[in-house]
């Protein structure tokens, strides 16, 4: 599951100190990378990045910097969009980009190739009908550990 917030400092201290998470890594990316605009959408983007864990759940938080996020209202319905995408582990991403652009599926662009991302993983965003982002991912490591500092 990922969020954005205007303030990934005070997000990260409030799930770890308050909800018991346990903080995996800390990162981001800064403008020039093709590779991560490519897969969020978004030219030019810039963003520091957090993944925490509680048990089986991972949480990713991304502070866009480029271009700035807008706040949500506080108090919105729950029937309002939140959270930016959730991942699917998939186990031949190719065949599922395949497959779901065939169901009508918009993706960003087609799955990372085998020799980025540090080679431990293959990604792509897509969107359900409603616009919601989906993140397919491939784990390509069998030693892999969620890591994102894609820089």
């Amino acid at each position: 599951m990922a969020l954005a917030t205007g303030d990934i400092d005070r997000l990260v201290d409030f799930y770890r100190d308050h909800l018991g998470f346990e903080v995996m890594s800390r990162g981001g990316w800064e403008p020039g990378s093709d590779l991560v605009d490519g897969i969020v959408g978004l030219p030019g983007s810039a963003a520091r990045t957090a993944v925490l864990r509680c048990h089986n759940l991972y949480l990713e938080m991304f502070e866009f910097r480029i271009p700035a996020g807008r706040p949500a209202a506080p108090d919105r319905p729950v029937a309002d969009h939140g959270y930016t995408h959730f991942c699917l582990d998939v186990v031949d991403i190719d065949a599922e980009y395949t497959r779901l652009t065939a169901a009508g599926m918009r993706f960003h662009c087609p799955p990372t190739p085998a020799t980025e991302m540090r080679g431990t993983l293959r990604s792509t965003y897509g969107r359900d009908p409603d616009g919601n982002v989906i993140e397919l991912q491939e784990i390509l490591a069998a030693d892999y550990r969620l890591r994102l500092d894609l820089g």
